[in-house]
């Protein structure tokens, strides 16, 4: 029997894939799953894991909210990883950054406490309102030094989907300049796949079960 490893997707609209003027949402978890059953079907040892993907996206929520809903939206779901994308409706409400990241580090380390492995987003950029870069950019270098001192997973949201001239959100990725477009859902699926999934089902879960 194959072992099953589930993942958390964790966050606001950008995690539910929330596309203006459209019913249908495109959840960047869905095409995740859809490129990780690919990978896994083509490795080496296709029968040895399989992968289950949970969505916890909440639209409009702030990494408050997100704090207040982690212990019933993860903790109790038990799953192997929690990938965490929020802070961007925190900035749209001008609060503080620092305010912003410890409320997401206090998350990643009640993951930790709960042997959930905690897989770190920065938060993309946005097209149309430049003044809401910076303190993306702050925001960012705040999770990725994080990372770099924890060990932790990280997946660059940020530089993978924005124009590295500008460091606006590139237009192609874009449905209205915060949300993305189904192409940029996709994208941010397979950043997320490259960046830390490809690796875990290719390291990481090998060395821990020994095989």
């Amino acid at each position: 029997m194959p072992r099953t490893i589930t993942f958390v997707a964790f966050g606001d609209s950008l995690t539910v894939g929330f596309i203006p003027s459209r019913i249908v949402t495109q959840p960047y978890s869905r095409f995740l799953k859809e490129i990780t059953d690919d990978f896994l079907l083509h490795s080496i040892r296709p029968h040895t894991f399989k992968t289950r993907f949970i969505n916890r996206g909440l639209n409009g929520d702030l990494t408050s909210g997100m704090l207040l809903r982690f212990n019933k939206d993860v903790i109790a779901l038990k799953p192997n990883y929690v990938i965490i994308l929020g802070g961007t409706n925190d900035m749209g409400w001008g609060l503080p950054v620092d305010e912003i990241f410890s409320c997401l580090k206090t998350m990643y380390e009640k993951a930790v406490d709960n042997n959930v492995e905690p897989i770190v987003c920065t938060v993309p950029s946005l097209l149309g309102w430049d003044e809401g870069i910076q303190p993306r950019l702050t925001l960012n270098h705040l999770l990725l030094h994080f990372c770099h001192e924890k060990n932790t997973l990280c997946v660059d949201l940020f530089e993978a989907t924005c124009d590295s001239a500008t460091k606006r959100l590139r237009s192609e990725y874009s449905s209205d300049g915060l949300h993305f477009n189904a192409l940029g859902y996709r994208k941010i699926a397979e950043t997320i796949f490259k960046e830390a999934v490809r690796r875990i089902l290719t390291y990481d879960l090998p060395l821990k079960t020994g095989s």
